[in-house]
This record gives C-alpha cells, structure tokens and sequence, in this order.
C-alpha cells in the first residue's frame, strides 16, 4: 500500500525539507535544450554536495527530445566520467534502468531525479514517480554528468550550486 502511495506523489514528498540552491540553462549552439534547478536540504552555495546529502535535479525541457536520446547522451558522459570502471554488463543494466527513467519529452516536460544517499534514484515525469533505481553506484555515476568538476558544462554546475562563478 505504502508503495502505490508513493507512485502519486511528487518528488517534494520525497525531500520536504529541499530548498532551491542554484538553477541554470543548457545551451548547445546557443539553443536552449533544458533548464535546471538543483534542490537540497542541506548545501552550502557554491559546494558540491557530499555523497551522505539528499537533492534533486530538476529539468524542464525547452524542446522535444527523445528516451533514447536521452539515454544515450546519460550514457555516453558516464562512460567518459568514469572510463575504467564500468563493464560492458554494468552499462547495459543501467541503460535499461534509464529506458524505464525517462520518456520522450515536448517542450514544457519535466523530469526530476532525486539522490537518495545509500539507495539510490528515484526518476518523476512531472508530478508522477516514473521508476526507482535501487543502485547507489548508479545514483553517483549519472548525477556526475551534472556535478563532477569535470563536467562539459562548468558554468551550468556552478550555477546549479549556487556559485557566482565556475
């Protein structure tokens, strides 16, 4: 019962207590793709979050994108964060777990994941939990593409985090 009652809530329910830390726009050749907005309990601006603190990232798309774009883009940066350490096995589990993740956006969509310390993802398509990954490795390697200093999108991280610059 308690888990039908989690497929109705939003992902506020899951970290009440988030407040609004940074938010930025993604830009590729000047075309805006999403925006973001990083939600946390517990961050100091400018800080990357530790490994033990609750977000959630939240993008609303300025533009249709599809699931296995949205994938294969999720993919491709966290092989490139992390190069020496996925196997062949690891990222086509983790591939399937994004194909339940996300959707085919319009412009206007939304997808939150939220960072749950310990567990693991919980991915909403709007207001509605759309899936759970219960992989904490997974949570840390796909949250990177947005918050590992080396990012493609320094400036979007420091905004995200509430820095002035990055």
């Amino acid at each position: 019962m308690l888990q039908s009652a989690e497929l109705f809530a939003d992902w506020r329910e899951a970290l009440p207590d988030a407040r609004l830390l940074g938010r930025g726009d993604m830009r590729i050749f000047g075309f805006s793709i999403y925006s973001a907005q990083f939600w946390s309990p517990r961050l100091i601006a400018g800080q990357p979050p530790g490994a033990d603190v609750p977000f959630a990232l939240e993008l609303t798309y300025r533009r249709a994108v599809s699931r296995d774009d949205l994938v294969e883009a999720s993919i491709k940066e966290i092989r490139r964060l992390s190069p020496n350490t996925l196997t062949s096995e690891l990222l086509n589990r983790w591939e399937w777990e994004m194909q339940q993740a996300f959707v085919d956006v319009r412009e206007g969509d939304r997808i939150t994941g939220v960072y749950k310390p310990g567990e693991g993802a919980r991915f909403y398509v709007g207001e509605k939990l759309q899936h759970v990954v219960k992989d904490a490795a997974f949570a840390k390697a796909f949250f990177a593409i947005w918050l590992d200093p080396r990012t493609r999108n320094p400036e979007l991280r420091a905004q995200l985090l509430g820095a002035e610059k990055p």
